[in-house]
């Protein structure tokens, strides 16, 4: 089996296992909407008090998040550089997935700065 082989069923399983834990939330919501708004409540505050505080902290994660790739991908890149690495797979899907991330975050910076302008012009 060739390594892509390998990958690809690894991320199979993973992607099973993703499925397997949404039906199991998704189960978990039916029975709480089932048995009542009062653990339903509970759900939600938990699930709120895991969630970030803030929209400055969620934009704070993402852009460490996508630094983070970009630097693991530039580590992959050096390591092949020097020779240390002979898997051009694995240091082209990681410079791929730190582009893609990055691509996806100047998007968003956009989108915020139009929604800005759009308000800051809007008359009062």
């Amino acid at each position: 089996m060739s390594i892509g082989g390998v990958n690809g069923a690894m991320g199979v399983d993973r992607v099973m296992a993703l499925r397997a834990q949404i039906l199991e939330r998704n189960q978990a919501l039916k029975a709480a909407a089932q048995t009542g708004g009062a653990q339903a409540a509970e759900g939600a505050a938990a699930a709120a008090s895991a969630q970030p505080a803030s929209f400055a902290d969620t934009l704070n994660e993402a852009v460490k998040s996508v630094n983070d790739s970009q630097q693991q991908a530039a580590k992959l890149s050096e390591s092949y550089e020097r020779g240390e690495t002979m898997d051009i797979a694995k240091v082209m899907l990681a410079r791929q997935q730190a582009s893609v991330g990055f691509e996806a975050t100047l998007q968003v910076r956009n989108k915020l700065l139009s929604a800005y302008k759009d308000i800051m012009s809007m008359p009062v």
